[in-house]
């Protein structure tokens, strides 16, 4: 007896784009808090140019089992996946030079405006159209992300030397709205494997020398740790880049925001750390805003 499966959906193929990109940014939270699970004995450099030691090993590992040459990854994308790695790095980098030079909530709430920024572009360069329920959940995700970081202290003591390295961090979040404007754009024109190997290959490129200038620990078992990372940051790639060929990004960029949900997952399980009721509430309103947002209708 045969079995008939049902027809995708739009409605559908937006709730599969938005589930890859939660699993994905569930993923880069435990990789974000790598930092904290090692203590002060590496630099953000240091670790993020090992975690894409061990990404690089693990293509390369996959690649080698599937009988792919690397040959089959190179194409005429290549300097718009250098682009977005490019994009990708010194947004980060940003943002981590103005986290040392002013409150880490305040930059995360900077950093955070990139969501904001993602869905003009969209409209902009990808043609994409917003709907309103769309903005019902854009809206929803984004009072709940604000209500989080206000919980955390955001803006509560703004001093005017803060004026540059909140430049500086609104600078990032632009790099990192552009970076998922490219993201979209590269997910539809190339298969992941090859995405992940560039995006791998030139962020170890642009992540050597900062990483070098601030290496702090030579410790070959204790930098090992870091290496592993690497798939975990791979699996969280494949399934970002999956949600972004489904879905356009103003549907896929509010659920970004779940990654303050996530981080505070991995604060209450890995180090006691109690969310506030207003962490809970902007938690749920995030989580409301991405039911909306699969309701939406896909081009």
């Amino acid at each position: 007896m045969s079995v008939t499966t049902a027809p995708e959906t739009p409605v559908n193929r937006n709730t599969r784009a938005i589930l890859n990109v939660v699993i994905g940014t569930a993923l880069f939270s435990l990789f974000f808090a790598s930092g904290k699970f090692a203590g002060d004995g590496a630099s953000a450099f240091q670790i993020t140019f090992l975690r894409y030691i061990g990404g690089l090993a693990t293509i390369l590992t996959v690649a080698k089992i599937k009988g792919l040459t690397l040959r089959s990854f190179i194409g005429p994308s290549s300097k718009s996946h250098f682009l977005r790695a490019a994009t990708g790095c010194f947004g980060g980098v940003a943002l981590i030079h103005a986290s040392s030079e002013m409150p880490v909530v305040d930059v995360s709430t900077i950093g955070l405006l990139y969501v904001v920024m993602v869905i003009p572009l969209g409209v902009i360069f990808l043609k994409e159209r917003i709907w309103p329920l769309q903005w019902a959940g854009i809206v929803l995700s984004s009072i709940g992300a604000g209500v989080i970081m206000v919980s955390k202290g955001a803006f509560q003591s703004f001093d005017i030397a803060y004026f540059l390295p909140a430049g500086v961090a609104l600078g990032g979040a632009v790099l990192l709205a552009f970076e998922g404007v490219l993201i979209r754009v590269l997910s539809l024109r190339d298969g992941a494997m090859s995405s992940l190997l560039h995006v791998n290959v030139f962020g170890l490129i642009l992540m050597a020398v900062p990483a070098f200038a601030t290496w702090e620990n030579t410790d070959l078992v204790y930098n090992a740790q870091f290496l592993l990372w690497g798939p975990v940051a791979i699996a969280a790639q494949f399934f970002i880049i999956q949600g972004y060929r489904l879905a356009d990004v103003s549907i896929v960029g509010p659920v970004d925001y779940t990654w303050l949900v996530f981080a505070a997952a991995v604060g209450f399980f890995f180090f006691g750390e109690i969310p506030s009721p207003d962490v809970v509430i902007g938690a749920s309103l995030i989580a409301a805003g991405g039911v909306v947002l699969c309701l939406v209708k896909a081009r």
